[in-house]
């Protein structure tokens, strides 16, 4: 009866799942209740063995549970790297160790590398690679077979080096088990198991482990084909792209050739070609030439910025396409010389470039056409100003031929005579000539121009302005042409302009003037006013008798009157009007070399009423009166005063 209470006692414990504890204090009882202790040894084992049957069983259970929840996530995951960190995340949950981890083999190197890691903290260990059959790692990845030890460091089957020693050492890990990942028959990589103490792992552990790696090998190999899927459609995507970029560009090639072959057989101009190359690439396209000057644009009102013009010239000088800096220019070449650039302020691609060379290439065929009919008029206009300038043919004859050559010799011309004029000039002007219906011609080393409907300084700040690289010729300060302001009310001194090789040319001018003697005359004038600007040193500007001063009068042009008034006028008016004599004070003044103290004495008045009287007298000449040339013009002005039988008034 004792037995077989000591029986059921186990089976209740048993159907029960009660701890092992209990099944030890049944064995006690049993002692107490006189049964044999051999026999209730023997109950106890086999109750203990069914017991530990049924943990395993469990156990096994909740493995292959956890495998097939796995196995199912990884076939889920489609990315490369989520796979393989959950490979190893599910490897340490399912193993319950420490440490988990996972290499790569990479075959050409020979050598196993860290991919993803759980539980490692330091860098050393991430970025260990282990060569073929050095280290557990690199024996289990030589030889596909599982490998694991209680004690590492212990262990001598495998090579021990010092780098993969001192990583192991830094995570302070003692047992490891490792198996391969096959893939058919080729190791891929191995997945890792470990523990920081002598924990070891059983057969039970080994086989778990292979089976995941099994199946992890295989979503490893789906999520490489995946990606390799993926990255096929993505080339796949990039080529039909390009594909279809190159057709477009054809396209759009194809109808740019039709446009600009258009504007040439239509006898187009420069204009045409911008406003052409616009509809075909959408971007508002200018023609520029090597000073930066706007020869033609699709919008009339594109300006373009310094920037886009250093651009240009570094095109024209290398003579290439230039794309960056947020523009593309292309060089007009013809003759083996620079013309002119086109330029869109946008980058444009290969196909746009292409395009863009295409229509600098249209645009140098226009200009060299247009260019031989301009030369060609160009030296009919220029034998005729030679022969009237020389007086080789009769006035009526040279009337006629200006008539031919829609130009009328009875109209006013300014005259203008250049010294420094390079080829480039040489040619701005006959174009300017062309242009306003004048005349240009080259006299020895000297450029000769004559152009209707400006007056002489005029004509000649606009050549100059052809000639620098920007803007308008420079003001003095007192808002006549040149600067300082004494240099002449009508004279012109360029500010800083850049040019293209060399200085700016020095013009002298004359006129207006009339028909064949008129302008002959005039002819003599402007060379003269030329000579007195290189005697004096003022080279690069432009300046007729009037704007000479008191040289002009010297040159024998101009009425000393109306010299005297152009330095004076103002105050001469305020005498005349008021009774006053701010003339005669400014005269003393300058006779005393300026000193106010000398000057009243002079006046038999105090210093403050000279220097009342100045004060007026500037606020009647402007700003700059001052100036030391300014104030030589009107101390010559006030000597003529005492010569001149008459008293000049603008009145």
């Amino acid at each position: 009866m004792s037995t077989d209470r000591s029986a059921e006692r186990y089976l209740a414990l048993l159907a029960e799942d009660r701890p092992r504890a209990d099944f030890e204090s049944v064995l006690a009882r049993a002692a107490e209740d006189g049964v044999d202790p051999a026999h209730a040894r023997r109950v106890h084992e086999l109750a203990s063995r069914a017991r530990g049957l049924r943990d395993l069983g469990r156990r096994r259970e909740s493995e292959l549970s956890a495998l097939f929840e796995t196995v199912a996530d990884l076939a889920a995951l489609k990315d490369l790297d989520d796979v393989l960190d959950a490979i190893v995340r599910r490897a340490r949950t399912l193993l319950a160790c420490d440490v988990s981890y996972l290499s790569l083999n990479d075959d050409e190197a020979g050598e196993t590398y860290m991919r993803i890691t759980q539980g490692i903290h330091t860098e050393q260990f991430r970025n260990v690679r282990l060569p073929f059959g050095e280290g557990l790692g690199g024996l289990v990845a030589q030889t596909a077979r599982p490998y694991s030890t209680d004690d590492y460091f212990a262990d001598e089957r495998f090579a021990h080096t010092r780098t993969i020693d001192g990583a192991v050492a830094a995570e302070e890990i003692t047992a490891i088990l490792g198996v391969p990942l096959i893939l058919g028959r080729t190791v891929i990589g191995v997945l890792y198991a470990a523990n920081h103490d002598a924990r070891p792992f059983g057969r039970e552990d080994v086989d778990l482990l292979s089976s995941f790696a099994g199946h992890a090998a295989v979503a490893i190999d789906n999520a490489r084909r995946n990606e390799e899927t993926h990255q096929a459609l993505a080339d796949l995507r990039r080529t039909s792209d390009l594909l279809r970029a190159n057709v477009e560009g054809v396209q759009l090639a194809t109808a740019a050739h039709d446009r600009l072959t258009g504007v040439v057989l239509q006898g187009g101009s420069l204009q045409d070609v911008a406003g052409e190359l616009q509809a075909v690439l959408g971007q508002t396209v200018a023609v520029v030439d090597a000073r930066g000057a706007v020869l033609a644009a699709s919008d009339p009102g594109t300006t373009p910025d310094e920037a886009l013009l250093d651009l240009a010239r570094r095109s024209l000088q290398d003579n290439r396409t230039v794309v960056g800096e947020g523009a593309s220019v292309a060089p007009v070449w013809a003759g083996g010389a620079p013309l002119a650039a086109v330029v869109v302020a946008e980058e444009l691609d290969d196909v746009a470039r292409r395009i863009l060379e295409r229509a600098a290439t249209t645009a140098a065929l226009i200009m060299v056409v247009h260019r031989s009919v301009a030369e060609s008029q160009s030296r009919l206009r220029g034998d005729l100003l030679l022969d009237l300038l020389v007086g080789r043919a009769g006035d009526g004859a040279l009337t006629a031929r200006a008539t031919q050559l829609g130009t009328d010799l009875n109209r006013e011309h300014a005259v203008l005579v250049v010294d420094g004029a390079d080829p480039q000039l040489v040619q701005l002007a006959g174009d300017l000539a062309g242009a306003r219906s004048g005349l240009a011609v080259e006299v020895g080393d000297r450029l000769v121009v004559a152009l209707p409907e400006l007056t002489p300084v005029e004509a000649g700040r606009e050549l100059l302005d052809r000639a620098s690289a920007r803007g308008p010729v420079g003001r003095g300060s007192d808002g006549a042409p040149g600067s300082p302001a004494g240099r002449g009310r009508r004279g012109a001194r360029p500010g800083v302009p850049r040019t293209l090789g060399r200085s700016l040319p020095t013009v002298g001018a004359a006129g207006p003037a009339g028909g064949p003697a008129g302008l002959r005359t005039a002819y003599h004038e402007a060379t003269r006013c030329l000579e007195a600007l290189l005697a004096l040193g003022r080279r690069g500007e432009v300046a007729d008798p009037e704007a000479l001063g008191f040289v002009g009068l010297l040159l024998g042009r101009g009425d000393p009157a109306q010299h005297v008034r152009a330095r004076l006028g103002p105050v001469l008016d305020y005498d005349e009007l008021r009774g006053t004599d701010l003339a005669g004070t400014l005269e003393a003044w300058l006779a005393e070399d300026r000193h106010l103290g000398r000057t009243a004495e002079r006046l038999h008045i105090h210093p403050n009423t000279v220097s009342q009287r100045l004060d007026r007298v500037g606020r009647l000449l402007g700003a700059g009166w001052q100036a030391p040339d300014r104030l030589l013009e009107m101390g010559l002005a006030l000597r003529l005063l005492h010569v001149l039988p008459v008293l000049p008034t603008g009145r």
